[in-house]
């Protein structure tokens, strides 16, 4: 089944709250409770939570541990799919050590990088393997999905290797477009974009006027 990007980004938002509802004891809740506390339109909620298929009953709502787990099932988060990160660096080495992940059901089992001095590390548990050999190991492995954490002058090879070895999809923090073919489902986590708008945000919130350069006067 088809859904908005804008649906799909509120699901994890919904699922968080959900969470915390359950560890409090509360055992139903409503579209209007979930608009109230998370500031967003009833109607709307009503219309995300029916992409994953559950159906509310009158007057009582949802069952949280239903919700949840439909939740879950939706977004394939009960479905552990194991991963390759490339980029052995700062952001990679955070990534390796986000425990959270699994919970989202995603594991990162390898580690890749070009740099001598990295590769044969141990980073959070997984050891750092040259890039030669990521093709190969994702075929064996059938592993089909990929991380780029690497520079963006390096990412488009980087993700040529991953389509070489039968990767499916690429969660791409590099600041760089990539050119794959159509069926490789490619995810472009800009951050600095997202940095982008919250400075432009606060400038606006303190009236900082801006020099056409990008510079503060």
């Amino acid at each position: 089944m088809g859904i908005p990007q804008p649906s799909l980004n509120r699901l994890p938002q919904y699922h968080h709250y959900l969470n915390q509802l359950k560890a409090k004891g509360i055992n139903t809740v409503s579209c209007s409770l979930i608009g109230l506390d998370l500031n967003l339109v009833p109607v709307q909620i009503r219309k995300d939570l029916q992409y994953t298929g559950i159906v509310g009953k009158p007057k009582t709502g949802y069952a949280v541990a239903e919700l949840i787990a439909a939740i879950e099932t939706f977004l394939g988060w009960n479905n552990v799919q194991e991963a390759f990160l490339v980029g052995a660096g700062n952001l990679g080495t955070a990534l390796l050590g986000h425990e959270r992940f699994s919970t989202f059901g995603l594991r990162i089992v390898a580690a890749f990088d070009t740099d001598p001095e990295k590769i044969g590390q141990w980073i959070h548990g997984k050891m750092v393997l040259p890039l030669e050999k990521l093709a190969d190991l994702a075929k064996r492995m059938s592993i089909h999905l990929g991380i780029i954490t690497a520079p963006a002058e390096c990412a488009q090879w980087i993700a040529e290797k991953m389509v070489s070895g039968g990767i499916q999809a690429i969660w791409n923090f590099a600041p760089v477009r990539l050119n794959v073919p159509p069926e490789i489902i490619v995810h472009n986590e800009d951050l600095y974009s997202s940095l982008a708008s919250l400075s432009w945000k606060l400038a606006q919130r303190f009236n900082i006027p801006f020099q056409q350069d990008g510079g503060s006067n």
